[in-house]
């Protein structure tokens, strides 16, 4: 039986991806990466200092001045992202920021530094990474791939509690708005696109709860550890 295994959980933005990685994580004693976390805090820091995302040699040197690492907090329960060295947790949750990261995201020079450092934290296994292509591009031979999603209205309203409760101000219909846009984006880019992978097990979560889509996950984890 393989022990630590790596698990791959794509999807659309909004349908749980994130919450329900790091629950599923700490259930089975693994990391958990947030590879959005990643590309939000990329966009945050180009957005902050005025670079022009689409000049070349302008995006290669903002690229080589960006340093990312992930810290455990809350007594080691859940993961912050640091920017060179500060913790941008919350900023990267930004509206600003949301309304720029799939553009950037779309970028294949932004991807390919991602991807490569998605790798090098997640290789040995013992790792649940959750974003949009971890299951088709980062590990197309994860142990375990999962594809979540959920309908428009759901993930709005479930991203608008989020938002609040960290205290960020915003309207359902501009969130909606966000969304429907970044759906866009990421399933049209010629990079690593948003898709199911063939092999992936697709989940939709627009009619369970957090618990329910949770333990289902580890349901089919827990059954491929012992098959």
């Amino acid at each position: 039986m393989k022990e630590k295994f790596i698990v791959a959980i794509d999807g659309q933005s909004g349908c749980g991806k994130s919450s329900t990685a790091k629950a599923i994580a700490a259930e089975l004693g693994y990391i958990y990466i947030d590879t959005g976390a990643m590309y939000r805090a990329t966009t945050l820091y180009l957005l902050k200092n005025d670079t022009d995302i689409y000049n070349e040699q302008a995006l290669e040197n903002a690229l080589k001045q960006i340093s990312l690492t992930f810290r455990n907090s809350k007594g080691g329960s859940e993961q912050e992202i640091y920017l060179n060295g500060v913790s941008v947790e919350k900023d990267i949750r930004q509206q600003f920021v949301s309304d720029k990261v799939s553009e950037v995201s779309a970028i294949p020079r932004v991807r390919r530094q991602m991807v490569g450092l998605q790798r090098a934290l997640g290789n040995a296994g013992g790792v649940v990474m959750d974003g949009r292509d971890i299951g088709t591009v980062v590990f197309p031979n994860a142990d375990v791939k999962i594809f979540m999603k959920a309908d428009l209205d759901i993930r709005a309203k479930r991203r608008l509690k989020e938002l609040e409760e960290n205290n960020i101000p915003a309207v359902l219909e501009e969130v909606e708005k966000n969304l429907a846009a970044r759906d866009k984006i990421d399933s049209a880019r010629l990079d690593s696109p948003l898709k199911k992978a063939d092999d992936a097990i697709e989940i939709d979560t627009s009619q369970l709860s957090f618990d329910e889509q949770v333990n289902k996950i580890l349901d089919l984890i827990k059954s491929k550890q012992v098959a």
